[in-house]
């Protein structure tokens, strides 16, 4: 009784002190088992050495096959092999096969021979070629290019398939269609938004895009700062399900987010449905104002200002003088469009300026388009914003190509930039508000992760 009583008194005694002093019971066991381990480590010695133990050696001979059945049994073993390239201007037939890996004197003549096939040597660097060699001789190779008609050319591709069969060695081509793949991209700033997505290896489509979108809240010539982040969710146009390798062919910008010197700039592409059916699309913030103001930033893709709206040494007359306007460098031909909707006053050769195309706007406003070395537009023609009105050129006062741009406001010249940022905006309709602030915060998840993740982080 006396030792129950002594043991149960001890065990509710143990119970209290592991309510009250948890850890330090907890590190009382931890050592406890250390000093175990210790002593199995003191002991461990104490068993017999290996080197006493009684040791035994088991010999066999293995009598290898012969040669010549081993190499017959190469023979009968197939081993296909994929391989991928990019043809290049100087391939011959013979070159882009040994880049393939393939070794095939009739192959090589065939690409020189067969008139399909030659298309693959022809045209354009670049294509995408795969293809599959069996014991080192071509059993399929299939090339993807842009499309061969112009008006397919964002939307289809040509495929040139040839392959062996019984007879020997076939080649056809077809169109088909790309196929759309969402994918994420972001870059940080070192020295400029192109090199950033080069970096990030984005098509330089999609970079366009993102100064398009942004052109009118960040100035990319005066207001980028190194350490700049961007973030873009974009169309991905694929052939076979291979990302297509010409730049021309990218798909949309789908959302994208822009911090500039800490301030947080983003857009989403929205599409709304009349009650007519009519769909119409554009882009919005993801508070839902609309990015697509009433007059563009630029009305030029994208292209470098060599001349801002400040005062400059006239690079003729050599005095110094207000420049009342921007000029952008670019090749002769570049492409030049209206930066807002309005009709054509004036449309021809003016002096110092050149070959001049004058657009009216609505609200008293006017916008110049000088040095044009070809102008596409008449007088007295209504015109769309973005609508071609010329090419780059070198016409008039200039000494070299480029394009001389001015917005004037009631008469008085303006900076193009502040007029496009004041410019006004649309809304989406109340009826749409749901459907929009669903997709903006899907969104604003998917660009919140991709910029988490790394600032340079692409996603395939």
């Amino acid at each position: 009784m006396n030792t129950s009583a002594s043991l149960l008194r001890l065990v509710e005694r143990t119970d209290a002190l592991l309510q009250r002093h948890p850890r330090r019971l907890t590190a009382a066991v931890v050592t406890l088992l250390l000093g175990s381990a210790v002593t199995a480590f003191g002991v461990a010695p104490m068993a017999p050495d290996a080197a006493d133990l009684p040791r035994r050696v088991l010999t066999e001979s293995v009598t290898p096959l012969a040669l010549d059945a081993q190499l017959q049994a190469l023979e009968t073993h197939s081993v296909a092999l994929y391989r991928s390239e990019l043809t290049r201007s100087s391939d011959t037939a013979d070159t882009l096969l040994q880049r393939l890996g393939i070794d095939d004197a009739e192959a090589a003549a065939f690409l020189r021979r067969d008139a399909t096939a030659r298309a693959l040597l022809e045209g354009r660097a670049g294509k995408m070629v795969q293809a599959l060699a069996t014991n080192g001789r071509l059993s399929r190779l299939i090339a993807r290019s842009p499309a061969e008609s112009t008006a397919q050319f964002s939307t289809h591709f040509t495929r040139l398939t040839i392959e062996r069969d019984a007879i020997g060695l076939r080649a056809r081509t077809e169109q088909a269609a790309l196929s759309n793949e969402a994918k994420l991209g972001s870059g940080t700033i070192q020295s400029s938004l192109f090199a950033a997505a080069d970096d990030s290896r984005l098509p330089d489509a999609v970079t366009i895009q993102l100064a398009e979108l942004f052109g009118t809240d960040i100035d990319f010539r005066r207001e980028l700062k190194r350490g700049d982040t961007f973030t873009v969710l974009y169309e991905a146009l694929t052939a076979d399900g291979e990302p297509v390798t010409w730049n021309q062919a990218s798909g949309r910008v789908l959302a994208a987010q822009f911090i500039n010197d800490g301030r947080t700039h983003d857009a989403v592409w929205f599409e709304e449905t009349s009650s007519t059916g009519k769909t119409k699309g554009g882009y919005f913030g993801l508070d839902g104002r609309s990015k697509n103001r009433m007059f563009l930033a630029s009305p030029m893709a994208f292209s470098r200002v060599t001349s801002g709206f400040s005062m400059r040494l006239h690079p003729i007359l050599k005095t110094w003088r207000a420049h009342l306007g921007v000029d952008y460098g670019a090749p002769t031909g570049t492409p030049v469009r209206a930066v807002g909707d309005g009709v054509v006053e004036f449309a021809g050769w003016q002096n110092g300026y050149g070959n001049i195309a004058i657009i009216r706007h609505a609200g008293d406003r006017e916008t110049r388009y000088a040095h044009l070395s070809r102008l596409d537009v008449k007088r007295g023609q209504r015109i769309d914003q973005g609508q071609l009105v010329g090419a780059v050129g070198a016409t008039g006062w200039a000494t070299g190509p480029h394009l001389h741009f001015e917005f004037r406001e009631r008469g008085q010249v303006q900076d193009p930039l502040k007029i496009a940022r004041a410019s006004e905006a649309l809304t989406i309709s109340p009826a749409a508000r749901a459907q929009f602030d669903e997709m903006a915060a899907a969104a604003r998840s998917q660009l919140t992760v991709a910029s988490a993740v790394s600032p340079v982080a692409r996603f395939e």
